[in-house]
């Protein structure tokens, strides 16, 4: 794919970096749920410490002390999602659909819920332009799993099933397009 290639120089150079910020891969792997519920490894930039994963909960929340400060220029510009590119050649994601979830999440989804997994998991999702703050939100909330789980992934699942009941070539265009302006626009932030 043209955009991976084009990211290639850009990838080394932010390698660099986070090797530079802190010790550790600079790719996070992570176990997410795709089409037909099969799992798959999802490919990111590793944008907090090494130990992360076994130092707190599985949600992010704003001022988490687990980014590094590389990792918060990687999560603002949003560009520690670009390697899921990757995902996308493998033919495990496509460029829109429902963001592929964590597995504990996903055994927790209703039945019609489930229908989210009947296509491929995106890059970009209808939910992406609304929950593009979502750390900030979770950031003010007492208990941020519990209001992931309660408030913000039944939303997310809402737009997804929408998208799949209506999906199109205009509407996935849409959804790029608003994505792209959404990280543009926070990149200005």
């Amino acid at each position: 794919m043209i955009g991976a290639l084009f990211l290639t120089p850009l990838w080394a150079v932010v390698a660099l970096a986070i090797k530079l910020d802190s010790p550790g891969p600079v790719l996070h792997r992570a176990v997410r749920v795709g089409k037909n519920g099969e799992d798959f490894i999802l490919y990111k930039l590793r944008t907090m410490t090494a130990e992360a994963a076994a130092s707190g909960p599985g949600i992010t929340r704003r001022g988490d002390p687990r980014i590094t400060r590389f990792g918060r220029i990687l999560r603002n510009l949003k560009l520690d999602e670009t390697p899921q590119l990757i995902n996308v050649m493998r033919g495990d994601m496509s460029l829109v659909g429902p963001r592929p979830e964590d597995p504990r999440y996903v055994m927790g989804y209703s039945p019609e819920q489930r229908r989210v997994l009947t296509v491929r998991p995106g890059l970009c999702s209808p939910a992406i332009v609304k929950y593009r703050h979502e750390e900030a939100l979770l950031g003010d909330s007492e208990d941020p799993e519990s209001t992931y789980v309660q408030v913000v992934l039944p939303d997310k699942l809402m737009m997804d099933l929408e998208y799949i009941d209506h999906r199109s070539l205009p509407g996935d265009l849409r959804i790029l397009i608003r994505s792209l302006l959404s990280i543009l626009g926070r990149s200005r932030n």
